[in-house]
This record gives structure tokens, C-alpha cells and sequence, in this order.
């Protein structure tokens, strides 16, 4: 089994009215989240994983240009029923924050092997829907890091 890298991006995809894009998990249905996902490996750079997950949960093919690296990190205690996919002893997870701006609600294409469904919501609605304290935090943070 390969156990997942303990360094991860969360991936904010937003239009220029902040509505925001979620996706509820397909391993837990009722949990919505923005997109996120770990290093493949540890030689990976963050923009990489950043534009692979948007590609695999998203189909959207996204450039180093639109990519935006806030250079703010979470660490956070990861959730007892996913730590067996990481390896034994590893407890903490590193998100570093992106986020991409597009100029109105579209159509993805979901990885359904990840997810149910998506939505488009409002930034504030979409802070208190999503599970993760993460990613609540920079919901509500976009406004800060957001430069027209």
C-alpha cells in the first residue's frame, strides 16, 4: 500500500462575484469541501499538485498563471477514520491555500470516484457547509488574498 504524503493543497475556485465551487465527497456524502489533495510525491512542487487535483476532481485544466499561492498554510489533526491511508504515527496534515478566479459559474466534470456532486454557492454559505475548519477559514479569508 502506498500511504499518502502528509502535505496537501486546498484549491479555492471562485468567480469574480465569489461564488464558490464545493464538492461533496464521495467517501462522505453530506461532507462538502473546495478541492484538495496530496502530494504524489515528495519531489512534487505545490503548484503541480495544486493544478493535478483541480484537473482530477474538476477536469478543468488550469495554468501556473491562474493559480494563485496565497503562502498560507494549516496544520491540522487529521480525521481518525482517514488515518490509516498515511503512514503509521503520522497524525498532522500541512494544506497550503490556492485559489482560482474564473469569470462565472461553469459546468465541471466531477471525478465520481471522489464525489457525488457539486455546487455553486455564495462564499459566507459555502464557509458554513464545508466540514473542514480549513477550509472555512479561508472561505472566509478569500476577500484578503483575492487581488483584482
Amino acid at each position: 500500500m502506498k500511504y499518502k504524503i502528509p502535505v496537501s493543497v486546498l484549491v479555492i475556485i471562485f468567480t469574480r462575484y465569489y461564488d464558490v465551487l464545493l464538492l461533496e465527497r464521495a467517501d462522505r456524502p453530506g461532507f462538502w469541501q473546495s478541492v484538495t489533495g496530496s502530494k504524489d510525491s515528495y519531489q512534487e512542487n505545490l503548484l503541480d499538485t495544486a493544478k493535478r487535483e483541480v484537473e482530477e476532481e474538476t477536469g478543468l485544466l488550469v495554468t501556473n498563471e491562474q493559480l494563485f499561492n496565497w503562502h498560507r498554510s494549516f496544520e491540522f489533526e487529521i480525521f481518525q477514520h482517514w488515518r490509516a491511508r498515511y503512514e503509521p504515527g503520522v497524525v498532522n496534515n500541512t494544506e497550503h491555500v490556492f485559489s482560482v478566479m474564473l469569470d462565472h459559474k461553469i459546468d465541471i466534470k466531477i471525478s465520481r470516484n471522489e464525489h457525488l456532486a457539486f455546487r455553486w454557492c455564495n462564499r459566507l454559505d459555502a464557509a458554513n457547509m464545508v466540514f473542514s475548519w480549513t477550509n472555512a477559514t479561508a472561505l472566509r479569508e478569500l476577500p484578503e488574498y483575492h487581488f483584482t
